[in-house]
């Protein structure tokens, strides 16, 4: 499309612009809660109570009261503790002076105790003697009376050792510290992973509210396509665009939907475009350059589309262009005309598609996903527009990333073997190895 070219910036600007106005689709489905993994949220996560619910002992070891156990001198065992168990129907119910606990993680800190001194620093008795005298140390021992690191069934005395001291709210996590009941946890929108099923099965949701997963249609061009089972002639290729399209509209939150692979002619297109009316959004792969037989735009006129941009200055992915379609008793139909070589549809799919699908979604992440990583190779590029790079990046404490060897936006091979993309600038320079750069995600 021969129309002046837009930076990215600007055009994610734009693009950004237009998600502000989206509304997620109005229809919802709820699921059994082990059934929403990788779901967009359609209802907020609620604590049903404190969390947590008590005051909750982090490591195995001793409640205790912390300036008791900072006398250093042997305190009475006077109850255990396990998780699950109510502290008040022990013994007593509560820690009383000179006293300590024996305590699991996880199991509720008993009313007197304020701290809790690990079991790998405690030292421990089988016995003291009751009456002081001059042959006794200063924890009460029996003068060579034995004392341990090893708790045993005889132990019935435990203390803090010298080198050690213990602080009010060691090892302690208090009564609704993480949330109090009804706080807001998980926000609608939130596309739910591992972290959200786990907070909300604690809260007690057995099901979760959905929102349904836009539907895209998947619409490539070219004589030179045939279908991925078919056996092509030399100068024909399987339709690979079609299938890597709907493995990214899938990651994205999307329901892809492959229309029929449509040639390089009018009618062909026109009928596509309408048939694709139905769908939330419409992806293009192919046909929109300057060749004489590039004529989506031309179809997307007699659509009566309109363009929010044509072409942007990236490479690979210059001639992307989004607009769209006006639909009887219904919204306009977004669409991203996407050009047809695979490497450029995948680069201009992650910068511009994927944030529409999660917005119609409902999904609140409605960006582009990059992240940084060092260069491990000097790279030298010539003066023109920013570049999205085959890359591979090892993702450790400091990720390296290394560019792929390419031959262009068809090479799929160097594709399979990238996990990124990185984004180096166009502005001639030298990037040194060790430089920090922006690398885009690939779902």
């Amino acid at each position: 499309m021969a129309t002046q070219l837009l930076r990215y910036s600007d055009a994610a600007e734009l693009l950004q612009r237009y998600i502000g106005r989206i509304q997620p689709q109005a229809s919802s489905q709820s699921l059994p809660l082990n059934e929403t993994s990788g779901r967009i949220l359609a209802q907020p996560i609620h604590a049903d109570r404190d969390q947590p619910p008590f005051p909750r002992s982090t490591r195995d070891g001793f409640a205790c009261r912390a300036l008791d156990a900072n006398t250093h001198q042997f305190l009475r065992l006077a109850g255990q503790i396990h998780a699950g168990e109510d502290p008040s129907a022990i013994g007593s119910g509560e820690v009383g002076s000179g006293e300590v606990w024996e305590i699991m993680t996880g199991a509720p800190v008993p009313a007197g105790a304020d701290a809790v001194f690990m079991v790998e620093h405690a030292e421990y008795a089988a016995s003291l003697n009751p009456s002081p005298s001059p042959s006794q140390d200063s924890a009460g021992l029996e003068s060579g009376q034995a004392h341990t690191a090893i708790y045993d069934p005889t132990t019935r005395f435990v203390r803090l050792p010298t080198a050690r001291m213990a602080s009010a709210g060691d090892n302690i996590v208090p009564a609704g510290s993480e949330a109090r009941a009804g706080d807001l946890i998980v926000p609608t929108g939130t596309r739910l992973g591992a972290a959200h099923i786990a907070i909300a099965a604690q809260c007690g949701y057995a099901q979760l509210a959905v929102y349904a997963r836009p539907r895209v249609a998947i619409l490539t061009t070219g004589d030179e396509l045939v279908p991925v089972e078919a056996t092509p002639s030399p100068n024909q290729i399987r339709n690979s665009n079609a299938p890597m399209l709907a493995a990214l509209v899938a990651a994205a939150g999307g329901e892809p939907i492959i229309l029929p692979t449509v040639p390089d002619a009018e009618e062909p297109l026109n009928a596509a475009l309408r048939q694709a009316l139905d769908a939330d959004l419409l992806l293009i792969s192919g046909g929109i350059s300057v060749g004489r037989f590039d004529l989506v735009e031309g179809a997307l006129a007699r659509a009566g589309a309109s363009f929010h941009f044509r072409g942007v200055a990236i490479q690979p992915g210059k001639p992307v262009a989004f607009g769209q379609i006006p639909r009887e008793n219904a919204p306009e139909l977004p669409v991203f005309a996407l050009p047809g070589n695979p490497l450029s549809s995948a680069v201009t799919f992650q910068l511009f598609a994927a944030p529409v699908v999660a917005a119609l979604g409902g999904n609140l992440a409605r960006e582009a996903r990059f992240a940084q990583a060092q260069l491990t190779a000097p790279w030298r590029g010539k003066p023109g527009p920013i570049r999205f790079l085959p890359a591979h990046c090892d993702f450790t404490l400091t990720p390296q990333v290394t560019l792929i060897p390419w031959q262009g936006s068809g090479d799929l091979a160097a594709f399979a073997r990238s996990n990124c993309f990185a984004v180096m600038p166009g502005d001639g320079e030298e990037t040194p190895a060790g430089t920090p750069i922006p690398i885009l995600l690939i779902d």
